[in-house]
């Protein structure tokens, strides 16, 4: 399935109730409050008011302010308590949950060290973390934490921050130098609970025909695996399933550093956590844009 996805029922002639899907906010928080603003400003204040809000996923990491928008996005339900809200887990937040120890165990006993043994060809190069705890930690923990041993990404066009996963402004973010095992206490535990709680899919009308086995497989959240490809996937997620296409559902997902609208498939990542790029959000029925860098006429 895609990644960090959402799946919604094509909207019907009929008034829908409004759905907001927010792309990767990546620890930019005044992005994140620009466009909340702009969409409060656009949106009918009724429809706003009782809005499904799905967040897409990776929320932290690259930008520098990781702990406010973990906070921010946990007050959203009692500011607004007639919204629902949606809080996708993304690869950056898999590997935050592995590294603060909140994931859920791999099933049948497995150890999640046993996660490392596909990858581990890459662990001098990504410098997995080897700091206290890292025995019984997943592996994307210890990439998320590690220290990479070359300076550009060449995918991005940028200097890693730290590690392969630009972890380095989360840490910071909460007071503690990347790397350390410190940042497990300095997370607060609503913080914790946060990260915990995300899922990993979200199903609108349960109607996604064809697709069962890849759902419920998502929903159980197996992290015995070592890389979780609904979550992380490039072109491997990028095509709408041929199942979803015959039973019309309009797929959602971030985590690309692209906007895509087209027919069913709609990606919505316009910032990739680039400090110059926008965080965007579709709003559906209406599938109009809006970013936290619109200047709304007043």
């Amino acid at each position: 399935m895609e990644e960090q996805k959402g799946l919604v029922q094509e909207p019907k002639s009929t008034k829908e109730r409004v759905v907001c899907c927010i792309g990767d906010v990546h620890g930019f928080i005044t992005k994140i409050q620009n466009l909340w603003s702009n969409l409060e400003s656009l949106i009918d204040p009724s429809d706003f008011e009782t809005a499904l809000i799905i967040f897409l996923g990776d929320y932290c990491d690259r930008g520098p302010d990781t702990r406010k928008v973990i906070d921010f996005l946990i007050s959203l339900p009692s500011k607004y308590p007639k919204q629902s809200h949606v809080f996708l887990c993304g690869n950056h937040d898999l590997a935050f949950a592995a590294f603060v120890g909140v994931l859920p165990a791999p099933p049948d006993g497995v150890e999640f060290s046993e996660t490392w043994k596909e990858y581990e060809s890459s662990e001098d190069l990504e410098g997995w973390y080897k700091g206290d705890g890292y025995e019984k930690m997943h592996l994307q923990g210890r990439m998320w934490a590690g220290s990479m041993k070359v300076s550009f990404d060449p995918f991005k066009g940028t200097e890693f921050k730290g590690s392969i996963y630009d972890a380095r402004p989360t840490f910071e973010s909460y007071g503690v130098p990347h790397g350390s095992a410190d940042l497990m206490k300095a997370v607060p535990d609503e913080h914790k609970k946060f990260l915990a709680d995300l899922v990993w899919v979200h199903e609108e009308n349960d109607k996604a025909r064809g697709v069962e086995e890849q759902l419920k497989y998502l929903k159980a959240r197996d992290t015995g695996v070592p890389k979780v490809e609904a979550l992380s996937g490039r072109k491997n997620v990028w095509d709408i399933p041929k199942e979803l296409t015959e039973n019309p559902t309009i797929v959602l997902s971030g985590h690309h550093g692209k906007l895509h609208i087209e027919g069913l498939r709609l990606i919505i990542d316009e910032g990739g956590g680039l400090e110059n790029n926008p965080v965007a959000a579709v709003v559906l029925p209406s599938r109009k844009i809006v970013r936290d860098t619109d200047v709304l006429s007043k």
